[in-house]
């Protein structure tokens, strides 16, 4: 095994990723998590001070975890070594732990850097411990999985967890503008690009900064460039961030002609019409395992909770044709288009769902309140997992005035349930659970 330097190939060539050419090397460079490096806090303080215990840096991806590593590799004292999961084995592990043994000997200390350590099987990690317990190595893990469930208890009780959080859209905006600046960025060659433009790439990262410059160096090398003057302008980024790969037709227009008409008809309530859809389907050769899933789809879509049967009929139809086969199996087909046409129509869950991803998007991973989440290990109890919660069950009205969605989104209503059908049963529920709210909620504050 070849073990490399952490800043192997970080150099200024045009074909090193933009991410890696303006990787920040100091603290004053790098961006967000100032809740762990910002004055007076404790990772920044044991950065500074050189006195580095075994860490593992826990956040999802593009948010400076590998960055953090590096600028501590640059201000320490020890020697650092990098190890691959997917390319280190046991012997590896142990052959370089030796030499970090010897040289603690001779009063040097050694880093051992291990990115996406959660993909060390328990053997790999268990090699590591001996020499973490004598102090052989200082370790530093970098995971984007819960390091409870991921690394072994024994390695993870001998390290010091420091959980990263999403950049926000103003982090990102603020190191893309760091970036733009910076000359290492686009050698001789000025980029032109709007506020607005920033802000939308920022927002499209959604807290990832490698995301975030990976759009801007896609948009730079699709710009229009004259006179080394780069012109980076919102539309073209829109375009290059929605394009795309279009969809195989392998039976021509006409396949998604028909099955649009199949789809349309049912939802319109005209039986006959999906009927001959249907049959020109089958006729065509069409596959009926096509036609079964797209009719489990219509079930949830255009009928929902209006008739809670329809997606029973559409399953069993589904697993129907997969027992039988064509030519069989039309038959079925036939009888769930009639049932679903004929069926009460609602799409309050289709839009629901669609209401729904619109503030993903828009507010990006906004996390889960503390009180609502799991914790199975010591670990998350002490980062407040858990706390406050309230089970339903021992209520008496089996509700409570627990908060459980993020604050940016209290109050937002995604289900607005008809009065088609059996829909009408759930808006009765809904309107009591809202009423109830109403009255507890505001006798809690």
């Amino acid at each position: 095994m070849q073990q490399e330097s952490l800043f192997a190939n970080q150099n200024n060539d045009d074909n090193t990723p933009l991410a890696n050419r303006v990787r920040p090397t100091t603290l004053e460079d790098f961006v967000g998590q100032q809740h762990l490096i910002g004055a007076g806090k404790i990772l920044r303080d044991i950065i500074d001070q050189d006195k580095i215990p075994s860490l593992i840096f826990w956040g999802p991806p593009g948010v400076g975890k590998t960055t953090l590593a590096e600028i501590i590799a640059k201000k320490t004292k020890a020697n650092f070594i990098t190890f691959s999961a997917v390319t280190s084995g046991i012997n590896d592990i142990k052959k370089v732990m030796k030499e970090a043994e010897m040289n603690r000997e001779m009063g040097q200390k050694t880093i051992v850097f291990i990115d996406e350590i959660h993909r060390f099987n328990k053997a790999q990690q268990d090699a590591f411990l001996p020499f973490v317990e004598k102090g052989s190595i200082t370790l530093i893990g970098a995971t984007t999985e819960n390091p409870s469930f991921e690394i072994n208890s024994a390695l993870l009780s001998r390290c010091k967890v420091f959980v990263l959080k999403s950049l926000t859209k103003d982090d990102l905006i603020e190191l893309l503008k760091k970036v733009l600046a910076n000359p290492k960025s686009f050698p001789d060659l000025t980029v032109k690009i709007a506020p607005d433009t920033l802000e939308f790439i920022a927002a499209y990262a959604n807290g990832d900064a490698r995301s975030a410059l990976n759009t801007l160096e896609m948009a730079v090398i699709n710009s229009e460039t004259t006179d080394k003057v780069a012109k980076v302008n919102l539309e073209d980024v829109r375009q290059l961030l929605n394009t795309k790969s279009l969809r195989y037709d392998k039976n021509g227009e006409e396949h998604y002609n028909i099955i649009s008409a199949l789809h349309k008809s049912m939802r319109n309530s005209d039986t006959d019409a999906a009927i001959y859809w249907v049959t020109r389907m089958l006729d065509g050769g069409e596959d009926p395992l096509y036609i079964a899933r797209r009719l489990v789809r219509f079930a949830s879509e255009d009928i929902g909770l209006a008739d809670t049967n329809a997606l029973n009929v559409a399953i069993n139809t589904f697993q129907a044709c997969q027992f039988l086969g064509m030519p069989e199996c039309n038959v079925h087909l036939v009888e769930c288009v009639i049932y679903l046409s004929v069926a009460p129509k609602s799409n309050a869950s289709y839009k629901a769902l669609l209401h729904a991803q619109k503030d993903v998007k828009k507010y990006g991973n906004l996390p889960v309140p503390l009180q609502i989440r799991n914790a199975p290990t010591k670990l998350m109890k002490d980062l407040g997992y858990g706390k406050n919660y309230q089970l339903a069950h021992d209520s008496k009205d089996k509700l409570t005035d627990m908060q459980t969605v993020p604050p940016e989104i209290k109050g937002t209503k995604y289900y607005v349930p008809t009065e088609q059908g059996k829909e009408r049963l759930f808006k009765q529920r809904l309107e009591y659970i809202n009423q109830w709210h109403q009255q507890h909620d505001n006798d809690s504050k």
